[in-house]
């Protein structure tokens, strides 16, 4: 027979309390609030404007400060899944992504969890189908709240990193049209896709460098390649030379050798045949370097780019006398002296309105400045009108 035991009201008490102590020591340890903004919320907040400012140790430790108080405040782990694919760690960003989503309770939390997940796979770019599933996210949110600036913004990055610019430009502009959150950076962002459109850019090659911020010569003898066909420009245009004396077999060896423009620093560049291409063709200012290496990740001046402009210009037109044309002249920009060597280049290409000053407010130049990805590429289209070469 089997025998039924019973337990005392004080021994079941006992489990009880002693259950609910176990789950307790397991809890995250909380640590109480400071004052009466030492709160998730505002440690959230300040979180998210420092990943503005492009201060993502700032913003991890804000968001650290909101977990402390609240373990399971799916905003701050949203925000810190985002520090954290900043800093490349995608693996750490994936796991704050899921608990964001655990832990998320109201509309508020999981608009801000699909933006994250948006801007997470922008920056972090690790599966093929990135954009696809960023314009998933996007589709959520806007499902949720029709009038959520955030999303229409950081979707508009997602389409510009993946070169959709007229997606993005449609984004950034519906953010301006809300005239809500991310007003003004839409506006930038707006600003500068209508540059990449003027720009044209025709090769995928060409539209990745227009993202680029500062260009260096693998960029420019790439786009030199690629966007003017500068090759097929000068087979078409410049007049041919043959040299038909004769030369014993070891000076045609050596000349047909010399003739193969390579250098020791390219070798496993991405970018090595638009370079050789650019060697072999003999651009002023994309020459190899008396060390014999080429230095593709430089970054080229606005004087350089210029120089290189007025060689092209030189070279198609046949006029050799523009390489002096403005020897002797005043210079019309504060910042430039006529004695200087790129002086008569960047007066060859700006008054014919290929080159524009940098500063159209005060007249600079700014000859030692980068030269934007956007703002090559716009050079190169005004350099084929001037040509009447597309």
């Amino acid at each position: 027979m089997v025998r039924l035991r019973f337990f005392s009201p004080v021994f079941l008490t006992s489990l009880t309390i002693w259950r609910c102590l176990v789950v307790a020591a397991c809890a995250p340890a909380t640590r109480p609030s400071a004052g009466a903004l030492d709160t998730p919320r505002h440690h959230t907040v300040t979180g998210m404007k420092m990943l503005e400012l492009g201060k993502a140790a700032e913003a991890k430790r804000a968001f650290e400060l909101a977990l402390e108080l609240d373990p399971k405040y799916s905003q701050a782990h949203a925000g810190l899944g985002v520090c954290r694919a900043y800093t490349d760690n995608v693996k750490a960003a994936s796991d704050s992504l899921q608990k964001a989503g655990r832990y998320a309770k109201t509309n508020e939390d999981r608009l801000v969890l699909y933006t994250s997940r948006i801007r997470v796979l922008t920056v972090t770019r690790t599966d093929k189908n990135w954009h696809e599933q960023a314009r998933n996210e996007f589709d959520e949110a806007v499902r949720l709240a029709a009038s959520y600036a955030p999303a229409y913004y950081f979707m508009g990055l997602a389409d510009k990193a993946a070169l959709a610019f007229d997606a993005a430009g449609r984004m950034f502009s519906k953010v301006l049209d809300l005239k809500s959150d991310y007003t003004a950076e839409a506006d930038a962002q707006w600003r500068f896709i209508q540059k990449v459109v003027r720009a044209m850019p025709g090769t995928q090659t060409g539209k990745q460098i227009a993202l680029v911020e500062a260009l260096s010569r693998a960029d420019t003898a790439a786009l030199l390649m690629e966007e003017l066909k500068i090759d097929v420009l000068y087979k078409k245009r410049t007049p041919q030379t043959f040299d038909s004396s004769f030369k014993d077999p070891d000076t045609a060896s050596r000349s047909a050798a010399k003739e193969k423009s390579s250098a020791a620093d390219i070798a496993d560049h991405p970018l090595k045949m638009d370079i050789e291409g650019i060697l072999a063709l003999g651009v002023r200012g994309l020459e190899n370097y008396s060390d014999g290496n080429f230095h593709p990740s430089e970054r080229v001046s606005r004087a350089a780019f210029a120089m290189m402009m007025e060689d092209i210009l030189m070279k198609v037109t046949g006029d050799s006398a523009l390489s002096t044309r403005f020897i002797g002249t005043n210079s019309p920009f504060p910042d430039l002296r006529g004695d200087l060597p790129y002086f008569n280049a960047v007066m060859a290409v700006t008054t014919r309105g290929i080159m524009e000053p940098a500063d159209m407010a005060t007249g600079e130049f700014a000859p030692l400045g980068p030269v934007a990805g956007v703002d090559a590429l716009l050079i190169i289209r005004r350099m084929k009108q001037e040509l009447k070469f597309d």
